[in-house]
């Protein structure tokens, strides 16, 4: 695993920034659980290719990537 992915709280339970960050990950990182919380697909993640699209669809900081290498 090369990357982690951190959501806040408030942005995880909000559908319509559910349905954003679905669509703009090229990747499919996120997904929407049932009742239309946030879902970090986690076999998914070692596919990012730091586009930073979540983090620019979301407001500021709700988003992070945290890169687990140097």
């Amino acid at each position: 695993m090369f990357i982690d992915v951190k959501v806040d709280p408030q942005t995880a339970l909000q559908p319509e920034l559910v349905k954003k960050l679905v669509e703009v990950c090229p990747v499919g990182i996120f997904a929407q659980a049932e009742g239309g919380a946030l879902r970090i697909v986690e076999e998914n993640l070692d596919e990012c290719v730091l586009c930073d699209l979540c983090i620019e669809a979301a407001p500021k900081g709700a988003v992070k990537v945290i890169k687990l290498y140097e």
